[in-house]
């Protein structure tokens, strides 16, 4: 089958006329190109201003993930702030157990100065007395 040809010579005839026979080749091409079923969603939209609602649906839609990402961003975030608090309990941790090692060998070492004073001493007294 041939396709009908969507090319008409329009004669010359009112603005009204030319909007008529314009939108009467549009209605025509949509039949050809759309199938029967979404034709009629066409129609339905074009009649209750489905641009409209369906801009709405996109609005409503983008605000749904721009909630959502937003929850999963602060949740990702306190995650992170919660680990950062952990390690920095965990270190002071560590630092407090180093310092209390450092100062106990401290003590260690200053008894062993002690002692090997007492030493040297005995020593001295000992080549002396000899």
């Amino acid at each position: 089958m041939e396709k009908p040809s969507l090319e008409f010579n329009l004669p010359d005839s009112h603005e009204e006329g030319k909007l008529y026979v314009v939108d009467s080749l549009n209605n025509l091409n949509k039949l050809n190109v759309c199938p029967a079923e979404s034709q009629h969603s066409l129609d339905e939209e074009e009649n209750t201003g489905g641009t409209e609602e369906s801009m709405a649906r996109n609005n409503t839609r983008n605000q749904f993930l721009f909630f959502i990402t937003f929850i999963l961003t602060l949740t990702v975030s306190l995650a992170l702030v919660s680990f950062v608090i952990f390690l920095i309990f965990q270190t002071r941790n560590e630092v407090d157990q180093i310092s209390s090692r450092l100062l106990s060998e401290k003590k260690n070492i200053e008894d062993l100065k002690k002692l090997n004073n007492i030493i040297l001493k005995h020593l001295n007294q000992s080549r002396i007395m000899q």
